[in-house]
């Protein structure tokens, strides 16, 4: 199997990199162990960028690697360390690059040197705790997850940037004409569809310089797909000028000059958009006696269509001179013709998507939530989390989802789906009921920020107690009757009573032991 080396077409498959992941933590130092929130967010991921490379002439990079994919974020930390931003992957593509998506939907038409166009957008990095923070949120015990970036496929199509196409039927002589006429060196061969590919060739007429291109494959029926012009029509489309070349030397039977312009300018009207084209004609191959004779005979014709006609021959160079200033002639007017200079680098991105407004609908399934919000609301929750899942659903009920469903007549345990279609989130539809009541705390606080540890509830009781101490007892006698009442007992008793030590019935020191022994 042959290896293609020139590719003007590939069907390219790109991903961007996923945004990493939030992280909850809480700041933690010696006499402050609950310091408060300070999880770092999650870096975005990397994008897919598609840049103009004047030094890339074919698509065939991508013809075998059609897979690309941009690098991950990195995910967040504690001490409020945010996760590294994703590696972009910039791919180069050649000048005159048509990027579709698969429907045939153009995003944009890559031409200047350097300019840039940013297919798939990396995925948002996911907020820490530390970010969620707010007066009636102190401490959340949550953060949220990394969204995953754009993925989808695309059409790249090249359409050569050239000044001048030439067009012609199979060995008509335009790969000849083009190293006659510049240092491009075609193949060149006595037979059909010798030329597979566009050939450029660089021309110099004077101060002007400007780029010649052949168009392979030119017969009857080309525009519907016959020889090889369905695939190459589109490169003459960038052309300021087109450069009919004529065979005046042909060996095939009921051929002639005329004849050939005629299917030739039929097939161009048929494939469209080249009618505003100024035309120049060659009659190519007039060294041959035959050539010359019979490009007397249609001359006359031609000139009288108003189209300027040229006698050439590639192998002697006769004619080529005045060909080459005639196409600067084009060239140049064209040039001037254009309002305004293209920058060298432009960067285009996606449209902004509204992403504000959000449909519920009735389906079998149950109601299905659309929106841009919701949909990534979902992808950013952790659903392991319960406190995670309570803010999800303040956040739809804060942008009116409930009460959407709710005017559509949803009742309490309707299914209610998030999502896309083939892996959606079901909810059962409660309404009113506060997501987040569950937890005994307000969502989103931390009790232990509130609780007292068991030092300073101790130290509390001991100076409450020092109020009701007996004369010479000290604060180590407080703490200890504290923590031992059955031992020490009260300081204070009414005699004769059950607190009073000398009431207590005797007991023999055999039992005393017993009662005290600690293997007991």
């Amino acid at each position: 199997m042959a290896v293609p080396t020139f590719v003007d077409r590939v069907v390219l498959h790109v991903s961007a990199g996923r945004g990493g992941n939030g992280v909850a933590s809480v700041h933690r130092e010696k006499f402050k162990p609950l310091g408060g929130p300070d999880g770092g967010n999650g870096g975005p991921g990397g994008s897919v960028i598609l840049r103009v490379d004047p030094g890339v002439t074919t698509l065939l990079d991508y013809h075998h690697s059609p897979r690309r994919r941009a690098g991950h974020g990195g995910h967040g930390a504690g001490d409020r360390r945010n996760g590294a931003h994703g590696e972009d992957l910039v791919l180069a593509v050649p000048a005159g690059t048509v990027v579709k998506h698969r429907n045939g939907e153009v995003m944009a038409d890559l031409v200047a040197p350097g300019t840039e166009l940013v297919v798939a957008q990396g995925g948002r990095g996911g907020l820490g705790n530390a970010a969620l923070a707010s007066k009636a949120r102190k401490a959340p015990g949550f953060a949220l997850l990394g969204e995953p970036g754009d993925e989808l496929e695309l059409v790249l199509e090249l359409k050569v940037v050239a000044d001048i196409g030439l067009v012609g039927f199979p060995s008509a002589g335009k790969s000849s004409l083009i190293a006659a006429i510049s240092r491009a060196r075609p193949k060149i061969a006595d037979y059909p569809f010798t030329t597979l590919v566009p050939n450029l060739g660089v021309v110099t007429a004077g101060e002007t310089t400007f780029t010649v291109a052949d168009v392979p494959g030119l017969i009857e029926g080309a525009a519907e797909g016959r020889g090889l012009g369905h695939d190459f029509l589109r490169h003459i489309e960038r052309c300021a000028a087109i450069v009919h070349v004529l065979d005046t030397a042909t060996m095939e039977p009921g051929r002639n000059p005329a004849d050939d312009l005629e299917v030739i300018e039929d097939e161009l009207r048929r494939y469209g958009g080249l009618e505003d084209r100024p035309r120049l004609v060659v009659l190519n191959k007039v060294d041959v006696p035959d050539g010359r004779g019979i490009a007397e005979l249609v001359i006359d014709e031609l000139r009288q269509r108003d189209l300027r006609v040229f006698e050439v021959s590639a192998v002697s160079g006769e004619g080529t001179r005045e060909l080459i200033f005639a196409m600067a002639e084009i060239v140049l007017e064209a040039r001037r013709a254009k309002a305004t200079e293209i920058p060298a680098r432009i960067v285009v991105r996606p449209k902004a998507v509204d992403d504000d407004g959000f449909t519920v609908r009735p389906t079998g399934a149950g109601w299905r939530v659309v929106g841009v919000k919701p949909e990534r609301w979902v992808r950013q929750t952790d659903f392991s989390n319960d406190e995670a899942v309570g803010y999800l659903a303040d956040r739809l009920n804060r942008l009116g989802v409930e009460a959407k469903l709710l005017q559509l007549g949803a009742e309490e345990g309707d299914a209610v789906l998030i999502g896309p279609t083939d892996d959606a989130v079901v909810f059962d539809f409660k309404p009113g009921i506060d997501a987040g009541a569950e937890i005994l705390s307000r969502r989103g606080e931390d009790d232990r920020f509130h609780e007292e540890r068991p030092a300073a509830t101790r130290r509390r009781e001991i100076q409450e107690a020092l109020g009701d101490r007996a004369e010479g007892e000290t604060r180590a006698d407080v703490a200890r009757r504290i923590d031992r009442p059955d031992v020490y007992g009260p300081t204070s008793y009414q005699i004769g009573s059950e607190e009073d030590p000398d009431a207590r019935p005797a007991v023999s020191d055999d039992e005393a032991w017993l009662e005290e022994d600690p293997g007991e």
